[in-house]
């Protein structure tokens, strides 16, 4: 046996689920159930989350590759 008694380390550290705030099970890691994993997919899906981008600012030149340039 080990020596801290026979105890496993967990691979994953328990974390609450992002939606509930519910401790996260294994099945559905992160989240603690199938209802919060669906619940978070349908908010991707449908758009609610999105990643922000920025727009480049136009100095008036055209790039090299624009087919407005020609």
């Amino acid at each position: 046996m080990s020596a801290d008694g026979g105890k496993v380390a967990p691979l994953r550290p328990k974390r609450p689920c992002p939606e509930c705030g519910r401790p996260s099970s294994r099945e559905n890691y992160p989240f603690c159930s199938a209802r919060c994993k669906s619940i978070d997919l349908n908010r991707w899906l449908s758009g609610v989350y999105v990643i922000a981008a920025t727009e480049e600012e136009e100095d008036g030149s055209a790039k090299p590759d624009d087919p407005q340039a020609n």
